[in-house]
This record gives C-alpha cells, sequence and structure tokens, in this order.
C-alpha cells in the first residue's frame, strides 16, 4: 500500500495506541461501550472510548492463554482460555467463571447473543448456556468444532467441523442438526445477517458455502492462503475476507457469488490482509495486514482511508463498536489501536 505512505494515518490524529505486551487474541466493544482485548498471556485488557487517554487496566482472566474472545451477551466480554475456562470479565475489570470444561481442554471457540445465549466449544462438543450462566444443553459433533457462530435473531447456532458444518435450533427438544456436508476442514464460519448463507473459510485455502433455501453448494477459491476472518457487510450483500493480498469481498446479490468475480480492494503491495470487519451500517471494510497496516476501504468506490502504519507486527484483532463510530486493532507483538472515527464539530 505504498500510495497511502504520504496520507495522514489516522490513528495520529484520532486515536490512541498502547503496548500491551502479548498477542492480542480477540477484541471486542461491549454494549456498554467499553472495548475489551483478550492477549495470550490470559490477560483481558479494558479501554473506554469516552476517555480514550485514560489508562487501560488489565485483569488476569486465565491461567495460560485467552483462545478465543467476544462481547458477552448483555454487557461486558466472553472469554475462552488454554486453562479449560469459560470466563466472563465485566466492564470494571471483575471475573466470574462461568464453567469449567476441564482442566486439560482447551476452549477455543466461543460466541454470544444479545438475547442472552452463550455458547463455548471444546473438541467435538459444543456447549450452550443461558444468561445466567447455567448450561442448557451440549451438542456433540463429528470432529472437533472450527469455528461457531449465531444467527442475527439468535435462534440457530453453526457450528464448522470436518468435512462440512452443523446447524442446530438453539429451542429444539430434539438436538437434530441439519449438516451442511462438503468434503475437507471448515473452521472460520459465518451466517449470512438475513440467515440465507451460511459460509466456512476451509484448510484448503478456498470458501464453501451453503444457500440454505435448496442447499445449493457455493465455493470461492483461488486464496494463496488461509482465511481467518469472514465478514459480512449489514444488509449482507457482501462478505469481506482475508488471505489474499487484497480485500476480497464477494457479492451476495443476483444470484452471487457463483458465477460473479470478486472485487479486490486495496491490493497492491503482496502483503496478506489478516483480518477484516465491515463497518456495522455502511459498505465500508476496515482491514488489517501482515505488516501491521490498517486501512478502511469503500467497496463501491475503491477508496482507501489509512488508518494505521505498518511495523508493529501483524494486525490479529479488528472490530467495529456497535455504532461505527469507532475502530480497534490488535496485533502479534501485543500493539493496540483505537481510533474515534465520530464527525468533529
Amino acid at each position: 500500500m505504498s500510495e497511502t505512505a504520504p496520507a495522514d494515518f489516522l490513528l495520529e490524529t484520532r486515536g490512541t495506541s498502547r503496548e500491551l505486551g502479548a498477542w492480542v487474541v480477540g477484541l471486542a466493544f461491549g454494549r456498554d461501550g467499553s472495548l475489551g482485548l483478550g492477549l495470550g498471556d490470559g490477560t483481558v485488557h479494558i479501554a473506554q472510548p469516552r476517555s480514550p487517554d485514560a489508562a487501560w487496566p488489565s485483569t488476569a482472566a486465565h491461567d495460560g492463554a485467552v483462545l478465543s474472545f467476544c462481547a458477552d451477551a448483555k454487557d461486558g466480554f466472553l472469554s475462552g482460555g488454554d486453562d479449560g475456562r469459560l470466563v466472563r470479565t465485566a466492564p470494571d475489570g471483575g471475573t466470574t467463571e462461568l464453567a469449567k470444561l476441564g482442566a486439560m481442554k482447551w476452549v477455543e471457540h466461543v460466541a454470544a447473543h444479545e438475547n442472552g445465549l452463550r455458547a463455548a466449544s471444546v473438541g467435538k462438543q459444543l456447549h450452550l448456556f443461558d444468561g445466567k450462566g447455567e448450561k442448557l444443553k451440549t451438542l456433540p459433533h463429528p470432529s472437533a468444532v472450527g469455528g461457531i457462530a449465531f444467527d442475527a435473531k439468535g435462534k440457530r447456532v453453526a457450528a464448522s467441523h470436518y468435512n462440512g458444518a452443523s446447524l442446530w435450533f438453539v429451542a429444539s427438544k430434539e438436538d437434530k442438526p441439519r449438516v451442511l456436508e462438503w468434503k475437507g476442514s471448515h473452521a472460520a464460519i459465518a451466517i449470512s445477517p438475513d440467515g440465507t448463507h451460511v459460509v466456512t473459510a476451509m484448510q484448503e485455502n478456498a470458501l464453501h458455502g451453503w444457500r440454505l433455501a435448496d442447499g445449493q453448494h457455493m465455493r470461492m477459491s483461488g486464496y494463496p492462503s488461509k482465511t481467518h476472518f469472514l465478514s459480512f457487510t449489514s444488509r449482507g450483500k457482501w462478505l469481506a475476507t482475508s488471505g489474499a493480498d487484497a480485500v476480497v469481498v464477494w457479492p451476495f446479490f443476483g444470484g452471487g457469488p457463483m458465477g460473479k468475480a470478486p472485487t479486490e480492494l486495496a491490493g497492491g503491495d503482496g502483503v496478506l490482509v489478516s483480518a477484516v470487519a465491515c463497518h456495522p451500517q455502511h459498505e465500508v471494510v476496515a482491514a488489517g495486514f501482515a505488516d501491521g497496516l490498517v486501512l478502511l476501504a469503500e467497496i463501491a468506490s475503491g477508496k482507501v482511508v489509512p488508518v494505521a502504519a505498518p511495523g508493529h507486527g501483524g494486525i490479529s484483532a479488528l472490530g467495529w463498536n456497535a455504532t461505527g463510530t469507532h475502530l480497534a486493532f490488535g496485533t502479534e507483538t501485543g500493539f493496540a489501536g483505537l481510533v474515534d472515527l465520530s464527525k468533529k464539530g
């Protein structure tokens, strides 16, 4: 992205940054507006976007590494660790153990929905919990779960695994999933905002999708690397992905993506995109690169706005707040930034 070098990076003019000292495994904006970051040393750091210059206090959430991280159902944050624990961290930094799922087991994936549901995967099992932290059920899979996602209404949860994905109705009395089959190893998973499509990232440097109405398969290939981030735009028109030296955006309209070429944004320097996050309202994608560059790209025009300069390690976490006024990122070296994109008076 050499063409962006002369521009002002928004982190310098509208943001703040910290050296947190360990790999930023995941980040999320809580439903109260606070920013949480889960680190490879087991700590969770919390920042307040309304007070960007204040300290980012940390709390020891896990004895070991944070492996998975997301916003909790109501407020605060949910994390899974290699200590086998599912932990809630409150906005004030207080921690509560929601479940101990095995001392020698890893809680590799977590998800939560604003209706109170929480999900955590350990090996082949997907555990569901209610808003009080009580376990609702355990859903078995044929192999280790590679990723989990709730649909927009929180009525279904999807889990990827070897040879496909399983789609479960959470409230069903008979726990029999709809199995979406495709040979190979499936990891990151996403459900389109309207609930019509499920997409997974595969070990074979490709994506696979299913149109739920008729089971139609969709194969999206040509990636030079594995895709770790999948992000739909707010209305589900586009799916942005990492794993190439540009932001690859697939059209999910007009019969796409099959038979349609993807749009490529912000490419040209041969550096891989390591993270993407679509704006919660507009058709704009935030992208982080393996060299630490962060930028914004508008899908319609291809216009690029630089956010953070390269040089602080590959981007490992990236996310927006609910209204799209703030963007946060974290890197493999423990550098983290928070940028205020709201209009200035």
